[in-house]
């Protein structure tokens, strides 16, 4: 698919609009690419509050033991000062998620969808089509265009 300015793309979902230049499908492309790393990070996030909610409730499991062992300071210490301790003053790994969710995330999210909207149609991913039109050889087998073609 070519558009007005010879610029090639997968499809027309992917083609860089009419009047947009290279300068902004390049920023929209870095624009996008640190929305993904802030997808990963979030992923992270999340992996962090799965992780610490699963050690939480092992230390019920490891104090039972120590009791059982005859450590008795020990496992009263465990479940004193580590069992539901925040980890963050006030926090508990889910209010950090929903606070990065609602502010930080939410945001980026936001202003990386209106840049899209304003500056390209909404058009996601133009500069990975039209780098991926550039690189595939066209007739080879894998290197279709699109999964209909």
């Amino acid at each position: 698919m070519v558009n007005k300015r010879g610029k090639m793309s997968i499809d027309s979902d992917h083609s860089r609009p009419d009047g947009v230049d290279d300068l902004t499908v390049q920023a929209l492309g870095e624009l996008s690419k640190a929305l993904e790393t802030v997808h990963r990070a979030r992923g992270h996030l999340y992996a962090l509050h799965q992780l610490v909610g699963g050690a939480d409730l092992t230390l019920d499991r490891a104090a039972e033991l120590l009791r059982q062992a005859g450590h008795d300071v020990m496992a009263s210490r465990v479940e004193r000062e580590l069992l539901g301790r925040n980890v963050l003053p006030g926090r508990w790994t889910f209010q950090i998620v929903e606070e990065f969710d609602d502010g930080y995330y939410a945001a980026f999210q936001q202003i990386e969808r209106e840049a899209r909207e304003k500056l390209a149609g909404g058009r996601r991913h133009i500069y990975e089509a039209e780098m991926k039109e550039r690189r595939r050889t066209h007739g080879m087998p894998g290197h279709e265009a699109t999964p209909e073609a």
